[in-house]
C-alpha cells in the first residue's frame, strides 16, 4: 500500500511540473532547466523541409522576414511523372503564416536575392517566386525540350502551390511582369481554383502570330512625330553605315569573346540589334525625357553611333553568349508563344533579313515546330471565361498593342488598366490616383485583406521594392 501512494505522489508531481512547463512555454517564458516546453511552434524552415522533394539551397537573413532560396523536384513530364525528374529553385519570403502569400515569376530565372513584387507590398503577405523550367539551372539534363510548353510549366506551379498551401493556408494571388504576366495568365486557365486573383503586368496577348499589324499601328502613332522621326533616322543612319558598324562589332566581339555560331553570322547579329532599335526605345526609354537623347542622325560619328544603339539594343544580344542563357525563351516563342513581327518602311530596302524569326536564335539541334492553336486558346478562355483578372500596361510599350481583353461584367470582376506615361516597366502605383486607389482596394479584397485607404498595407522598402525594369535586350518581352 505505502509503495502504491509513493507511485501515486510520484505522478501528480510530474504532472504537475509538465503543466507548469507548458503555460511558461504558452506566455512566451522560456522553460526552467530540466523542464520540456509542449507547445513550441515548428520553424518556419523546418515545416519548408518537411515537404517532401524540397530542399535548401541558402537562407539569407532580411530585417522583418525570412528568405529561403529552395531546391523542388518535378517530373521532366507531368503527363509521365516517372519518366524522371529535375530540380526547380523556389524562393520563399516570408512574412507570416496568418498573411496572404503572392505567387510570383518572371517567366524566366528567379532572383536569388530578397525582393518584394508590388502585389505583395499592397497586401503585406508573403512571397513565393518559381523558376520557368529550362532555365539553369531548373532544366533537366538530358534536356527533351518537347516538355517546355505552358502546360508543363503550369503544371509545375501548381504542384509547387499544393505543396506550400499547407503551410501559407491564407489566399493566394498570382503575378508576373511581361512574360511573367502571361505565365500568370497560363496558370489561371489551367487551374482556375487555385488562385483568388490575378495581377499581371505589360503581358503581350500574341493570339495570332501572323497578324501584327497591331504593333505597326502603335509604332506609327506612339509619343511625338519629333521624337519617332528621331529614332527613325537614327535606325535608318545605323543600317546606312553597316559597314563601318560592323567593324566595331567584330572588334567588340573579339575583345570579349563573343561568338554568333546559332546566328549564324556577324551580320545578321549586326542587323537583328538595329532592327530592335525602334521598338527598343519606346519599350524601355522614359519617354519624359528620352527623346532629348537621341543623336542627330545627320552629325553623329560612328563611335557615337554605335554606342547609342547599344545602349538601346545591346550589341550582345544577338551573339551566342547573349542568346544562351535566352534559349528556352526563344524555344516558347518559335513553339507557342509567337513573337512581333514590324515593318518598319522607314528603311526602305536597307535590310537584309527583316524581322528574323525565332528559329534563328536557337541552337539548329534542338527542334522547334509552331502550335497555332496554343495562345488561340489562351485568348478564347480570357475573352470568355477569366474571373478576378488585372492587366495593368503602359502608355508607350510596344507589347500593350496586343493587350489581354478579358470577360466583361462585375460577376467577372476584371480590369484592363494602362498607366499614362510608363513603358513596359508600368506598375499600378503609376496608375492615375483614381485607378491607383480603386486598383489597390480590389487586390487587398482579392486577398482577403480588404482596407479602404487605397494604399499598400506594407511600408515602401528601397531595397525590396525596387521597381527597375530588369531590362530585356531585344524583343524579348
Amino acid at each position: 500500500m505505502r509503495r502504491v501512494l509513493r507511485w501515486v505522489l510520484s505522478l501528480v508531481v510530474l504532472i504537475g511540473t509538465v503543466s507548469a512547463a507548458g503555460a511558461a512555454a504558452a506566455a512566451g517564458e522560456r522553460p526552467l532547466a530540466g523542464e520540456r516546453a509542449t507547445t513550441t511552434k515548428p520553424d518556419i524552415k523546418d515545416k519548408l523541409l518537411a515537404i517532401p522533394g524540397m530542399s535548401l539551397i541558402e537562407e539569407k537573413p532580411y530585417p522583418g522576414y525570412r528568405f529561403f532560396v529552395l531546391n523542388y523536384t518535378q517530373p521532366v513530364d507531368h503527363r509521365r511523372p516517372t519518366k524522371g525528374t529535375f530540380k526547380q529553385r523556389v524562393t520563399v519570403l516570408h512574412k507570416d503564416t496568418s498573411r496572404p502569400t503572392v505567387y510570383y515569376t518572371s517567366g524566366y530565372s528567379v532572383s536569388t536575392n530578397p525582393s518584394r513584387r508590388e502585389p505583395t507590398q499592397i497586401v503585406d503577405g508573403n512571397q513565393i517566386s518559381m523558376e520557368y523550367r529550362f532555365f539553369t539551372p531548373s532544366r533537366p539534363e538530358p534536356a527533351d525540350w518537347s516538355k517546355l510548353d505552358i502546360w508543363q510549366a503550369a503544371t509545375d506551379q501548381h504542384r509547387i502551390y499544393r505543396a506550400l498551401k499547407p503551410i501559407y493556408g491564407k489566399k493566394w494571388l498570382a503575378t508576373g511582369v511581361s512574360k511573367g504576366g502571361m505565365t500568370a495568365t497560363y496558370y489561371e486557365r489551367f487551374y482556375p481554383r487555385d488562385m483568388a486573383g490575378i495581377v499581371s503586368y505589360v503581358a503581350p496577348n500574341d493570339a495570332v502570330d501572323k497578324e501584327d499589324s497591331a504593333y505597326d499601328r502603335f509604332l506609327a502613332h506612339v509619343g511625338t512625330k519629333e521624337c519617332r522621326a528621331r529614332i527613325q533616322a537614327v535606325q535608318r543612319e545605323a543600317m546606312v553605315r553597316r559597314e563601318p558598324l560592323s567593324r566595331k562589332l567584330a572588334a567588340y566581339a573579339e575583345a570579349q569573346g563573343y561568338t554568333f555560331k546559332t546566328v549564324g553570322t556577324l551580320d545578321k547579329a549586326f542587323e537583328a540589334v538595329v532592327m530592335d532599335l525602334v521598338w527598343g526605345f519606346w519599350q524601355y526609354q522614359p519617354a519624359a525625357t528620352a527623346c532629348g537623347t537621341i543623336p542627330d542622325a545627320a552629325t553623329v560619328s560612328d563611335q557615337e553611333l554605335f554606342d547609342y544603339v547599344d545602349s538601346v539594343g545591346g550589341w550582345s544580344s544577338y551573339t551566342d553568349q547573349g542568346l544562351t542563357p535566352y534559349t528556352p525563351y526563344y524555344y516558347q516563342a518559335g513553339t507557342e508563344l509567337g513573337a512581333p513581327t514590324i515593318k518598319q518602311p522607314w528603311l526602305g530596302g536597307l535590310s537584309r533579313y527583316g524581322y528574323q524569326p525565332p528559329r534563328n536564335f536557337v541552337p539548329r539541334e534542338i527542334p522547334m515546330t509552331f502550335d497555332p492553336r496554343a495562345m488561340r486558346d489562351i485568348d478564347t478562355w480570357v475573352r470568355h471565361q477569366a474571373h478576378r483578372m488585372m492587366y495593368v500596361y503602359g502608355e508607350y510599350d510596344p507589347y500593350g498593342a496586343e493587350k489581354f481583353r478579358p470577360a466583361r461584367g462585375a460577376r467577372h470582376d476584371n480590369h484592363v488598366l494602362t498607366a499614362p506615361g510608363a513603358h513596359h516597366g508600368a506598375t499600378v502605383s503609376q496608375l492615375t490616383p483614381a485607378e491607383k486607389a480603386r486598383a489597390t482596394q480590389r487586390i487587398q479584397e482579392w486577398a482577403g485583406v480588404p482596407s479602404a485607404s487605397g494604399k499598400p498595407l506594407a511600408a515602401y522598402d528601397a531595397k525590396l521594392d525596387r521597381r527597375d525594369v530588369k531590362k530585356e535586350q531585344t524583343l524579348r518581352p
